[in-house]
């Protein structure tokens, strides 16, 4: 039999791990090469994965609902198109050696026993004689294992809660949280000592010398331990949510959050922690940009192209940011990184939900090519078709509250970015206006908006924002005829 693995795949650089939504075939089903054969989510976007090759589906691995770290394998095709059998292929996918980062095969029908406890056994020695669940007990991802590192635990001591018992993230982080690992790290020779006593009991003397050592242990120098709880403090900090628990009272109605909101939820509070805000705001007149929308809506209409105020905005921006590299930037460590390409995110409302697609290097586009791209990414994103490129890579962001009314917003900076813009509702108003021929003031019924800026103070000085709105208000309000 030749077996191909299906592994959970990488659907972006920030994406740690997926869930199996549906599997669109069953085992002994017939699947041809790129045939889709399961659904799954992530913090992303939703995809359909394709079969590597053509044969059977011959088992699978994770069920549907499960959520599992990328790289670990889903099921297995058979090129032969051979079914799964009772005993031989479980039998030759223990025989399998197990690779340091690859996700563990199933789990065999008799664990083998295990004799002896060591403390400092290797990992590799791990796959290579225990179980299949201890495998994945003791294995985990990359960033699993740099935490227990830094803490001092060994992992193969932390009870996994993920898949067949995986150790993830969050079971290291609350074995950390909750003491455990400080009390193992106190008295590591006297934990030993114990582990010792249980195979083989010691003489008399021997226990009474154990308290001994305890002064000598708190009298040493200080290891540079908590130099790394402190990085990882920090790391948890600005990458970690852990959202507050409140009473349920009578009458309540009590629903699990979904994919989107739970994601939109954390994402905001990291953002609100990491980026110092602050906000400006401007008021634009959009008479000009109106007069030129409705006198071209019929030729673009030709096209077969749809041009909203937002892409104006968007085209406006686009022009504008090369020249305020800091409102195009983010600041990483101690280094501030200029991007090179203007990449809009484009907010996008999914009732309920939101998601941010991503122009790529708009500065390129014209006004109608921007406008056809906010209707595709807008119109895919509700129908959950965009791929992870589409939603990554953004350099500034705008969201437009106002299309539901609302006058201004205060939008919070979306991580890796430093500003955002938010634009208000377009509304006739009653200003006074000067008359360009005659100098006097008038008043005047125009269509006003209020737009406002969020800002990384960090990054981004008061005075360089104010620039960037009145470079943006003077385009918008003496827009171009040729754009």
């Amino acid at each position: 039999m030749s077996r191909i693995e299906v592994p959970m795949p990488q659907m972006g650089e920030s994406i740690a791990e997926g869930t199996v939504s549906k599997w669109l075939k069953e085992v002994g089903d017939s699947v041809e090469r790129d045939e889709p054969i399961l659904e799954i989510s992530t913090d992303k976007v939703d995809a359909e994965i394709p079969s590597p090759s053509t044969g059977a589906l011959v088992e699978i691995l994770v069920a549907e609902g499960e959520t599992v770290e990328v790289g670990t394998i889903v099921a297995y095709i058979d090129k032969d198109g051979v079914a799964a059998g009772s005993g031989a292929p479980a039998a030759e996918q223990v025989a399998e050696p197990l690779r340091d980062e690859a996700p563990p095969p199933a789990q065999p029908s008799e664990p083998a026993s295990v004799t002896s406890v060591q403390t400092s056994i290797d990992q590799e020695d791990v796959a290579c004689t225990a179980t299949s669940e201890e495998r994945l007990r003791t294995r985990s991802t990359p960033v699993v294992r740099r935490i227990a590192a830094e803490a001092g635990v060994d992992i193969s001591r932390v009870s996994g809660t993920g898949y067949q018992g995986r150790v993830t993230k969050q079971d290291i982080l609350s074995y950390i949280e909750g003491g455990e690992a400080a009390a193992a790290a106190e008295l590591p020779d006297a934990a030993v000592g114990t582990e010792r006593r249980v195979a083989a009991p010691e003489p008399a003397p021997a226990v009474e010398r154990a308290p001994v050592a305890t002064p000598d242990r708190r009298s040493a120098p200080p290891s540079p331990a908590p130099t790394h709880v402190g990085d990882d403090l920090w790391r948890r900090f600005s990458r970690e949510v852990e959202h507050p628990v409140f009473p349920v009272r009578d009458g309540d109605r009590v629903e699990t959050m979904d994919k989107v909101r739970r994601l939109t939820a954390e994402h905001m509070v990291l953002a609100k922690r990491i980026h110092s805000h602050v906000h400006s705001v401007i008021e634009i007149d959009f008479t000009a940009v109106d007069r030129i929308r409705r006198q071209n809506k019929s030729r673009w209409a030709k096209r077969g192209a749809r041009v909203s105020y937002t892409a104006f905005v968007a085209w406006a921006c686009s022009r504008i940011l090369r020249d305020f590299p800091t409102v195009n930037g983010v600041i990483s460590g101690d280094n501030i990184i200029y991007r090179g390409s203007v990449n809009l995110g484009m907010a996008v409302d999914l009732n309920p939900g939101l998601i941010v697609p991503v122009i790529h290097d708009a500065d390129n586009l014209s006004l109608v090519g921007i406008g056809r791209k906010i209707i595709d990414l807008a119109t895919r994103a509700k129908a959950r078709q965009l791929s992870p490129g589409e939603i990554q890579g953004a350099s500034f962001t705008i969201t437009n509250p106002g299309v539901l009314g609302t006058m201004v917003g205060m939008p919070v900076i979306p991580k890796g970015t430093s500003a955002i813009l938010g634009t208000g509702s377009i509304e006739k108003r009653v200003v006074v206006v000067t008359d360009r021929e005659t100098g006097d003031d008038l008043m005047a019924i125009r269509k006003r908006s209020f737009f406002s800026l969020g800002y990384d103070h960090r990054l981004v000085d008061g005075a360089d924002s104010a620039r960037f709105l009145s470079r943006l208000k003077e385009l918008l309000e003496d827009f171009p005829e040729d754009a």
